[in-house]
């Protein structure tokens, strides 16, 4: 997921930062939000560890994380971890959740923890049962109001909540076919298609 980081301003051992073009928020030396943790402050310039990057930035300066460029046209870069796997942080109905890219995954699921952190009730919505690699599932079919990856957001997404809790949700096909996916190598580029 691609990061925008503002520095907005330094005082003491704090840092003011704007994320993706939020409000001006504060940031502690070893505090982390978002993907984006300040290392250190030295006069008007902090260092901060953007998405496993180092960035330092000088007052008025920003940084975009993963390689991206920061265009809102709805771009994001992943990049794959040690087995090969795309895992990004999104936001479902603006709740943080923890997504792994799964093209074999019909729609976005949600384990029954991260369904209740979010506020979603798994005895809502369509209930039914689906195959998963470990086998049938009950689940509960479920609309998402917003589903976001960094700079791309979409509305009405269908997912599935399952009865039991998962290690991570799978951004499946329901996100996905919305998008345009190019891999190279050890990155993944989606691009928002409508």
């Amino acid at each position: 997921m691609a990061v925008d980081v503002g520095l907005a301003g330094v005082t003491g051992s704090k840092a003011m930062v704007m994320i993706d073009g939020g409000p001006p928020q504060s940031l502690a030396v070893g505090q982390a939000v978002d993907g984006v943790k300040l290392l250190s402050i030295q006069g008007d310039q902090a260092l901060f560890d953007v998405q496993g990057k180092k960035r330092p930035l000088r007052v008025g300066q920003h940084a975009v994380g993963n390689g991206g460029n920061g265009d809102s046209g709805g771009k994001v870069v992943l990049a794959a971890d040690a087995q090969g796997h795309f895992v990004t942080t999104g936001t479902v109905n603006g709740v943080s959740v923890q997504f792994l890219v799964d093209t074999g995954a019909t729609m976005i699921s949600l384990g029954a923890a991260d369904a209740r952190r979010i506020g979603l009730d798994g005895n809502q919505g369509q209930r039914g049962v689906t195959q998963t690699a470990n086998g049938q599932a009950m689940v509960s079919r479920v609309k998402l109001d917003t589903v976001r990856i960094g700079d791309i957001s979409l509305h009405n997404v269908d997912a599935l909540i399952h009865q039991n809790d998962m290690p991570v949700a799978l951004l499946g096909m329901s996100f996905l076919n919305r998008m345009e996916m190019q891999r190279d190598g050890g990155s993944m580029t989606l691009r928002k298609r409508f």
